[in-house]
This record gives C-alpha cells, structure tokens and sequence, in this order.
C-alpha cells in the first residue's frame, strides 16, 4: 500500500522532480547531512550503553564503550533484513557473549525502541502547533508517565518473555534469583533518544535545504512531521527499517507546505544518506573491531 502511494505520488510529479537541480552546494549540504546522520548513530550506540548500565544493579560488570559501540553499530544494519528483529537478536546474543545476562541484553534491546518512540513523541507534540494546548500538555504528561519503572516494568518483563520464547532462547540461561528491573526512571537515556531523534530530523532538515527549500517558519512543522513518520517507520510490524513508511508518512504530511518535488527529492535522498551513514558505521565498526583483535 505504502508502495503504490509513493509510486503515485511519483507518477504525478515527475517532472517535478526532473526538474531539481542538484548543483555543488547541494552536494555539500549532502555530505554534510550524512556526517550528521552517521555522528547520531554512534550517540544511538552511546545510549544504548546508557540504557545497559541502567540494569547494572543485579551485578553484572558491564561492557566498554568500545565494545559497545562495535556491536551496536554491526548489528544495526540488519534492521534492514525483512521481519525487522534480526538486529535486535544479534544484538542479544553479541551482549551475552560478552558475559552479561541474557535478561539485561534482551531489556536493553526493548527499552531502547520504547524511549526512541518516547521521544519522538515528544518531539512531535512540542513542535507541532495546535489549537487545543491542554491535550497536547496532557499527552506530554501521559508519555513521560508511560517510561516510568511502574509501568515499563511488568511490561518490559512480559515483552522479554516473549522475545526469549520467540527467539528460541529461554532455556539458554537459569532464571535470575532477583528480577531484573529498572530501579529509577530513565531520565538519562530518555534525554539521550530526544538527542537522537533531534540529530536525525537536523539531518532531513539539511537534505531538504540540498533540494533547494528552507523556510524558519516551517522549522518546527517539519521536524515535528518528521518525528512522527520516522516513529511509524519505527513501531509499524513487517517494514525493514521504516522502507516505505516513512516515506509514505513523510509525504502525507509536509505535501501541503513543501513543493511536490522537492518534497520528493527530500525524501528519496534522505533515505539514501540514511543507509550510507549506517553502512559506513558498520563498516567502521567491523574495522575497529579487526584492527583491535590483530594487535
């Protein structure tokens, strides 16, 4: 479905898109999307560190920044491989190799895409401009109060069950004595997901000045529109990455304001500077990894 909206959406503006000029300060503004966008992978790779140590309590010696950051960025690329799980279990499995609890790897992959779509919340109900302030400040209260440990917890704990079930992995490790849980609310990692999201929305912002658009005033409309397509991309089952998701949410909701082809460039070369970004950390990732195990 999501396919066939872009494919129409192409179909009817091509020309427009034709006709965008892609000249040297574009490119510039492209290199300099993707430096932004690879720089908010690794913060992703740091939070997700952040969000490890906050089960550190059941007395698990932790894992290095390095380490972490090679196994986050290696295993992040193959979100991309249909059913959208596999870099969650690479995830797992690297974590436990490295002597941590089967438990903590498997929360810490959970509560990450939990904070992420937090905080894309957030940032979507801030910037988005609305009649009714009373809701939007009431929704603002609702989501804060939805990553606190008295309601992430017993759901984290059911959402493990499930993925240990699902993953095969449930009887690769004796139950913890003491459940693992959050014992305080995840003001740290939350703020570092709002960062992530902020840094990923400042990469489609300079993307669309590249195609040619940039209007103070939309600012906020724009990363607000954003925040919410790159959270569809992210809870919406069956979709590798958000491909088409995004896209497609992207599309419905800035058509209004921003010229079909530029809109459409936008879209289309942000995706591109998306994959190139996670790629290039991958590889860096593997090659850090490699360099280090040969010394």
């Amino acid at each position: 479905m999501t396919l066939f909206f872009l494919a129409t959406a192409i179909k009817n503006h091509w020309r427009e898109v034709a006709s965008l000029q892609i000249t040297g300060k574009s490119w510039g503004c492209l290199a300099m999307a993707l430096a932004v966008t690879f720089l908010a992978h690794l913060w992703s790779a740091w939070v997700w560190l952040l969000i490890l140590r906050e089960f550190q309590s059941v007395g698990d010696a932790g894992i290095n920044y390095r380490r972490g950051l090679q196994i986050y960025l290696k295993t992040n690329i193959a979100k991309y491989i249909p059913g959208n799980i596999w870099h969650f279990y690479g995830r797992i499995i690297a974590v436990k190799n490295a002597d941590i609890a089967l438990g903590i790897a498997t929360l810490s992959v959970l509560l990450e895409p939990l904070l992420m779509a937090a905080a894309a919340l957030l940032i979507a109900l801030i910037t988005i401009n609305t009649a009714h302030l009373w809701l939007q400040i009431l929704c603002l209260i609702v989501v804060l109060g939805a990553v606190h440990p008295g309601i992430l917890n017993p759901v984290l704990g059911w959402l493990g069950r499930v993925k240990l079930r699902s993953n095969n992995l449930a009887n690769t490790e004796e139950k913890p004595s003491t459940p693992i849980q959050l014992q305080r609310y995840p003001i740290k990692p939350l703020l570092g997901e709002l960062g992530f999201v902020g840094l990923r929305g400042i990469g489609f912002m300079i993307t669309l000045v590249a195609m040619g658009y940039f209007n103070w005033l939309e600012v906020p409309r724009v990363f607000g529109a954003f925040s919410l397509a790159w959270l569809l991309g992210l809870v919406v089952p069956g979709a590798p990455g958000g491909l088409g998701v995004f896209e497609a949410t992207a599309l419905g909701l800035l058509e209004s304001s921003i010229a079909p082809g530029i809109l459409l460039g936008t879209i289309a070369f942000y995706r591109v500077v998306s994959i190139t970004a996670e790629t290039a950390a991958a590889a860096w990732a593997a090659g850090d990894e490699k360099s280090r195990n040969s010394r």
